[in-house]
């Protein structure tokens, strides 16, 4: 386990996965991260790659050849190497190998940047391009949060704050959690997405067209808040377990296949292409206050 502190807060990351368990606001006392209930939903914050969302018979189609790739990708369960640690910033990588090539023929270097700025947590993914060719991906955040952040509040005291006001339309998901190509209109006031838990019954709400790119969890009951600012990314997913008292903020580059014929991934929708030589990189924030 890899802990990064400043005098705002305290993060754990651990080698699974690259994945942080732990965001704790030293000045309120709180843990903001979920902890990961196996009973519930066993994970924290997990780091999407190569994939985002689920395919279709779970593989990925290359050049008319199917390889095996688990919903999410294979990021989240792998060991990453801890390259580079200070006080206040950590460097995770995951390079190609002869197990990833039988599911991803790319080869490649998957790094995810973490560095603590002051009340805010910046996350950073980083590919490189090391094979011949162009390579193609997605990417994404999954950080899930507590709600409540206190003991003895409920979590329909809570509210998404989106930075602008927003006509909210989710793109629906099967069952099987890919598009089925209807949309459904999501009931905000102004800004303000109001947290009950039912909202997640049909799966994850999906925005593919967002004008916001900062969502933060607030209430009326006190001042303390929690924003997730994604700058360079155009889908969002908002998603909990139902009845579980957290919710997930997701920014991605990337979103699972639609019902039918699986795609290639070079016709993927929002599927990333990096070319021979060339790096990607895209943080998002998550930022404490009150």
């Amino acid at each position: 386990m890899t802990f990064l502190e400043n005098e705002y807060l305290r993060v754990g990351i651990r080698l699974q996965g690259a994945e942080l368990t732990s965001v704790y606001n030293k000045a309120a006392g709180i843990e903001h991260l979920w902890q990961a209930d196996p009973k519930v939903w066993g994970w924290h914050a997990p780091n999407l790659f190569p994939v985002v969302g689920g395919l279709i018979n779970n593989q990925l189609m290359v050049n008319g050849q199917a390889y095996p790739m688990q919903r999410h990708g294979f990021a989240r369960p792998t060991e990453f190497r801890l390259a580079e640690a200070t006080k206040s910033h950590a460097v995770f990588s995951l390079q190609y190998s002869e197990k990833t090539l039988t599911a991803y023929p790319y080869k490649f270097n998957f790094q995810v940047l973490y560095d603590l700025i002051e009340n805010s947590l910046r996350v950073t993914y980083k590919v490189i391009n090391l094979d011949s060719k162009p390579i193609y991906f997605s990417v994404g955040g999954h950080p899930a949060f507590n709600v409540p952040f206190f003991s003895g509040e409920q979590y329909q005291d809570y509210y998404l704050e989106f930075e602008t006001a927003e006509q909210l339309i989710t793109h629906q998901l099967s069952q099987e959690g890919f598009f089925n190509g209807q949309t459904l209109p999501i009931k905000t006031e102004g800004n303000k997405l109001p947290l009950h838990h039912d909202l997640f019954a049909a799966d994850a709400l999906v925005f593919k067209n967002l004008k916001s790119r900062a969502v933060s969890i607030k209430t009326a009951k006190h001042e303390q808040w929690l924003t997730v600012e994604f700058p360079h990314y155009s889908y969002l997913g908002i998603w909990a377990k139902p009845g579980a008292d957290f919710v997930c903020v997701e920014p991605w580059l990337g979103c699972a296949d639609s019902v039918g014929e699986p795609k290639d991934i070079t016709e993927k929708e929002a599927i990333q292409r990096l070319e021979y030589g060339h790096v990607f990189e895209a943080p998002y924030f998550i930022t404490i206050g009150a």
